[in-house]
């Protein structure tokens, strides 16, 4: 990958200190925050911000051999989001499990952060790093909600938005499996055992992120007699996942971004960032209906590109080819 690089290729990060309080969406305010970032493409070309999942986080693709990047599928040299021609902006979310300011394991419950929230840290963000417009945002998940909230607060600093998997506002199903999560988390929490509950939410979430037919295909094979009882290849594979999750994210932090992703809620109409919207045909969490009314409803130019994929709502980690054209049609196509 080092070779890839143009000769100006700039690898930044750091640790903003917000001054003064920050006034959260849902009330309340936090002193001290602190935002993690990393910045990093050739000097001077159009910064994207890229952002996912709430367990995503700062290091968005690997600049250094052998590291570790969450969206290194779509993101890095040659790759739809090419980091040959744009710089990378990647930051860990307000009240997550990484280096910006969040809840503490044991430290009881953080105040409610709204995807407005992460915005106005993106946008102090940009303040900090000199960054007058955002060539565009390429927000998959709760970073498309992420994206919807910048394009609503802060049009003029935006010149596109991609949203990946991500609607106005959660779907009362999606609500539903997640209000399950959390109540795991609480109940581990309330044992002294925050990681168990998130173990089992990570477990349950696993299962919606995924399709039925990426299922059958890989998990029909024979349980297998453990003592008095049979385990299953599925159960298997969600509690492995549970597992690690488990060992590395914060039971707290789980709580609140899970519970920001249901906060979202975001009036359509009176957006005018030009968007390019991705649907997953087969998403259980973001129901395609959900994203038809987003584009149907939007009120700037916007085209809608429906995929379908094994994989659900996990395609935007897994479907690199399906996603280049609407990659490209954000990144190169209109211009506010």
């Amino acid at each position: 990958m080092t070779a890839s690089r143009p000769a100006d290729f700039q690898d930044r990060s750091g640790l903003l200190e917000v001054p003064g309080a920050v006034s959260l969406h849902h009330g309340g305010t936090l002193g001290a925050v602190q935002v993690a970032w990393r910045l990093a493409g050739p000097a001077g070309a159009p910064v994207v911000a890229a952002i996912g999942g709430i367990s995503a986080d700062r290091n968005v693709f690997p600049v250094a051999p052998g590291e570790y990047g969450w969206w290194h599928t779509l993101v890095g040299p040659g790759n739809p989001l090419d980091t040959q021609r744009y710089r990378v902006l990647g930051f860990d979310y307000l009240g997550g499990s990484g280096q910006s300011t969040g809840p503490k394991a044991g430290g009881g419950a953080f105040q409610p952060v709204d995807s407005r929230d992460q915005a106005l840290l993106l946008r102090l963000l940009c303040d900090h790093l000199g960054i007058e417009r955002l060539h565009c945002i390429a927000g998959a998940s709760y970073g498309g909600m992420v994206a919807l909230a910048f394009a609503g607060l802060f049009p003029e600093r935006l010149r596109h938005m991609l949203v990946i998997s991500a609607a106005h506002r959660a779907s009362p199903l999606s609500t539903a499996w997640r209000s399950v999560q959390r109540a795991a988390i609480r109940d581990g929490l309330a044992r002294n055992d925050g990681p168990s509950g998130v173990r089992l939410a990570r477990a349950l979430a696993m299962a919606t992120y995924r399709t039925r037919t990426e299922f059958e295909h890989r998990f029909d094979g024979a349980p297998r007699r453990e003592g008095d009882r049979f385990v299953f290849p599925v159960e298997e594979y969600l509690f492995a996942r549970g597992d690690d999750y488990a060992r590395r994210y914060v039971p707290e932090a789980f709580l609140c971004l899970s519970e920001s992703i249901d906060l979202h809620r975001i009036d359509p109409s009176a957006l005018r960032v030009p968007a390019t919207l991705v649907a997953v045909r087969e998403d259980q969490l973001v129901p395609l209906n959900d994203m038809t009314e987003l584009d149907r409803e939007l009120g700037g130019p916007v085209s809608l590109h429906v995929i379908e994929s094994i994989y659900g709502h996990d395609a935007f980690l897994k479907e690199r080819d399906m996603l280049a054209p609407a990659f490209a049609a954000a990144l190169d196509g209109e211009r506010a």
